[in-house]
């Protein structure tokens, strides 16, 4: 029988154990590592076609080294944050401590070839991964004494921004029309409205009474997240071409490779996903396959940092839309997006629920977002919230 203590330690041929690695700078080796979780508040009950929500979970990792620097690694979720706190303090933390912060290719790949790799190349594991690169990132930054967006060679300029700050699914008609009227009365032009209702019809009456409301100079998407099948999609499409939707969001199963390109090869629209494709290799598929021209890759999906700008590369060279899915609240995102050279203009997302969390908060005037100035990832959280907001019992920390 394996002894409980021998997971924290196991490791693939892959996983050069830390004590075999160059540790380079004294300064920048790594002492100890905390996870903790903050459940934040939103300021109104929320639901879109698959969950129902009352506030936004920031599982958090911070990382400290031996000059004293605190990197910090976030992800967001529904529920479940003790579960990437597990996988970060279980399996990660031994092949982090008394190894260098600024190995950031080498680390991301000795963890990933961790015999966790057989339970979790996607979801909860992969997550705590992306939570870990953001954290060393974080960490690079700092030490560069310049904002991430900078250290990656990101220009000064202003990025565009789009609200999903409403739009919910659990509004009423009257409700969702003067939601977003609202958003746009405070001059937003790109806002969102979430789909996926059982019956395809209540959908489509919704969507044309927002685009009677607002127009057409304002952009319209919809997301249906992940609730339609090939058939429902078709019907519906005809009121969506028609709405000039500039998306179609997670339509389908977000595995069905074959329902997003068949999709993609029947509409005008664009077909948007990623918020729950977690790997380059399968975005390189979807990409492959024409079967979405939006990529939504996610920086706490994905493998952190370190696999979102291969990602994003990738998509560019293929003259796609890359608009990031925050499941950060954007606060990581406002550094990556528009660090590749790309045709497309870049875009993220506004979700502003967890602003009050962080030490640096997202700046967006009149629907653009400004470069944050400060070194490192904007993923410092701030002491008062993590006294407000922490949940009990999630997390712990390791250390030398």
């Amino acid at each position: 029988m394996t002894d409980q203590t021998s997971f924290g330690t196991a490791r693939g041929l892959l996983s050069a154990h830390g004590a075999d690695l160059l540790r380079g700078d004294d300064g920048a080796v790594i002492t100890s590592v905390e996870t903790y979780a903050l459940a934040v508040p939103l300021k109104r009950p929320i639901a879109d076609s698959t969950a129902a929500m009352a506030h936004w979970t920031v599982p958090v990792v911070e990382i400290r080294t031996a000059d004293g620097r605190i990197g910090t690694g976030i992800s967001g979720v529904h529920c479940a944050p003790e579960l990437l706190s597990d996988v970060i303090l279980s399996y990660y933390a031994d092949a982090l401590l008394d190894t260098s912060s600024e190995d950031i290719l080498g680390t991301w790949k000795r963890l990933y070839w961790l015999p966790t790799h057989w339970i979790g190349r996607a979801g909860v594991v992969h997550m705590a991964l992306a939570m870990v690169d953001i954290a060393l990132w974080d960490l690079a930054a700092q030490r560069a004494g310049m904002p991430l967006w900078r250290l990656l060679g990101g220009t000064q300029e202003s990025v565009e921004a789009y609200n999903t700050d409403g739009g919910w699914l659990n509004l009423s008609d009257s409700d969702l029309v003067r939601d977003l009227t609202s958003l746009v009365d405070h001059g937003w032009s790109r806002v969102k409205i979430k789909v996926g209702r059982s019956d395809w019809r209540e959908d489509a009456r919704r969507v044309r009474a927002v685009r009677k409301a607002l127009g057409d100079d304002v952009t319209l998407m919809c997301d249906a997240n992940q609730r339609w099948d090939l058939s429902t999609a078709n019907q519906i499409m005809p009121v969506l071409e028609e709405a000039a939707m500039d998306w179609v969001e997670e339509p389908f199963h977000a595995d069905d490779l074959q329902a997003h390109t068949r999709l993609q090869s029947s509409t005008r629209l664009d077909v948007a996903a990623g918020e729950s494709i977690y790997s380059y290799h399968q975005f390189a598929s979807f990409m492959a396959a024409d079967a979405i021209r939006v990529v939504q890759a996610d920086v706490t999906r994905v493998g952190g940092v370190t696999e979102f700008l291969q990602v994003a590369a990738h998509a560019a060279a293929r003259g796609l839309r890359l608009a990031p899915h925050a499941g950060d609240m954007m606060q990581v995102h406002q550094h990556l997006v528009g660090t590749v050279l790309s045709e497309v203009p870049p875009l993220v997302e506004f979700i502003p629920w967890t602003q009050e969390a962080f030490v640096e908060r997202s700046v967006v005037r009149e629907g653009l977002m400004e470069r944050p100035q400060s070194p490192g990832a904007s993923t410092a959280i701030e002491p008062a919230a993590r006294v407000r907001w922490q949940l009990p019992a999630v997390g712990s920390a390791r250390t030398l």
